[in-house]
């Protein structure tokens, strides 16, 4: 018998969500910014943490993860694409997102790490760079780097 998938609550969700017609729009340094700085926002309005980011050029990865029960995946997906999207058709004229996105909803003994690892070595693995922290579209909210004093 087959579970059916609830997308609320703590879980964690490995998204892939194409430009539309695959174009590859996040090539434009301006664009993705402004595409970060509304995903933070909409993970905080949302209660979802980030732990990976990877602007391809047609595509978005993202490891996500909800911080209380009542954190919906869908809703907060839907907000930032409905956003995003009606913004830059507004602006350019053009379609900016796929209708459907990709989702996978992670096991438990799956790590997140890895995971992480595997999105920010997305443009190594397409060639686009040696090292992939020579990429300037990859992220996460959640890994900081703390400094000694």
């Amino acid at each position: 018998m087959t579970e059916a998938v609830n997308y609320q609550g703590c879980h964690r969700y490995l998204i892939t969500q194409c430009t539309f017609n695959k174009k590859p729009l996040f090539e434009d340094g301006r664009l993705v910014r402004w595409l970060v700085d509304v995903l933070k926002i909409k993970s905080e309005n949302f209660g979802f943490r980030i732990w990976a980011y990877c602007f391809m050029p047609e595509y978005l990865h993202l490891l996500i993860e909800g911080k209380s029960s009542d954190s919906d995946m869908k809703q907060f997906i839907s907000s930032y694409k409905e956003y995003t999207g009606s913004h830059y058709k507004e602006k350019t004229g053009i379609l900016l997102w796929q209708t459907y996105f990709y989702k996978r909803l992670l096991r438990n003994e799956e790590d997140t790490i890895n995971v992480a690892k595997y999105i920010f070595g997305n443009p190594v693995r397409k060639g686009l760079v040696d090292n992939y922290k020579q990429y300037k579209f990859i992220g996460s909210f959640e890994f900081v780097n703390k400094k000694r004093s």
